[in-house]
């Protein structure tokens, strides 16, 4: 095992289809009520339309998968007729997505559907522009946990889609101690000789350092990764310099402040991971629109 490969969480997931379920049903729950009554006053029982979802803005389509779930929950015989699969590079006016099918069915799910299209686009483009800017210098963009509530695995597959890595998926699959972990298990030494006192634990271990004292400690256990927090530039230079003295390969991470503007700084000093909640927690929707032909 590299260095670069110790302690990843690596999904290389698909749809999670079974993690969506429960929240896509909330979501038309929320929308429809006890009924969509602009439809029902408008639009006649034995109505069909057919629709076209274009995009507004270029990007990274993530989402498509997310579209037919919505119908198939929301059933009536509505047909999706996704046009580029996830992961394709669009531009302004690309059509992506067809609908057709009852149009009582099409308009009651429209909201829904839109909603995790422009979301789940939103996160991947962003994700691409990261791996873009960190582009040649072998570093790897990872994501966080700051997910919407019971939106992780959707968020997470939109990562991937645009290109990047997934940080472990909740605090079940990888121990990660971080600064309150220190604090309660009373101190940093404390905390790691409580944490290797018998056996290592059966799963990844990652550790955050908060200064150059904690990165010395870090470095005396057979820990998996090493986060260096909010390390400035040259701190991270500093914290990869004295890895080489000391001859170990853990790899490390950066992570805290981490923008579109400053990773490829970080990333040129040769870190192997650098992680931005910046993916998840304040991305733009990618503009999309549905457009229905007159009912016939």
């Amino acid at each position: 095992m590299t260095a670069g490969d110790r302690g990843v969480i690596l999904f290389k997931m698909d749809y999670p289809i079974e993690q969506t379920a429960e929240l896509i049903k909330l979501a038309i729950a929320e929308d429809i009520g006890d009924g969509d009554i602009t439809s029902m006053a408008l639009v006649p029982a034995d109505a069909r339309i057919d629709a076209r979802i274009v995009a507004k803005e270029n990007g990274i389509l993530c989402g498509g998968p997310a579209v037919e779930q919505v119908y198939s929950i929301i059933a009536g015989g509505v047909v999706v007729e996704p046009l580029v699969v996830d992961g394709t590079p669009i531009g302004r006016g690309d059509e992506v997505i067809r609908v057709s099918g009852p149009a009582r069915a099409v308009l009651a799910g429209e909201r829904t559907a839109m909603n995790l299209l422009c979301h789940l686009a939103g996160i991947a483009t962003m994700a691409s522009r990261f791996v873009r800017e960190i582009e040649g210098t072998g570093c790897r963009i990872l994501d966080t946990r700051k997910t919407m509530p019971g939106m992780r695995a959707v968020e997470k597959y939109a990562v991937e889609i645009g290109g990047g890595t997934n940080h472990r998926m909740g605090l079940w699959d990888m121990i990660l101690v971080k600064e309150n972990h220190i604090a309660a298990a009373g101190g940093f030494r404390r905390a790691m000789e409580r944490l290797f006192a018998t056996d290592p634990p059966s799963v990844p271990v990652e550790v955050e350092v908060r200064n150059r004292d904690e990165l010395a400690i870090a470095m005396d256990y057979p820990v998996d990764r090493i986060m260096l927090d909010n390390f400035t530039v040259d701190g991270v230079k500093d914290a990869l310099r004295l890895r080489a003295k000391r001859r170990i390969d853990i790899p490390f991470e950066a992570s805290g402040g981490i923008t579109l503007e400053n990773c490829r700084r970080y990333a040129e000093t040769g870190i192997e991971f650098i992680s931005s909640g910046a993916l998840t927690h304040s991305v733009e929707a990618l503009d999309f629109t549905m457009v229905a032909e007159e009912p016939r």
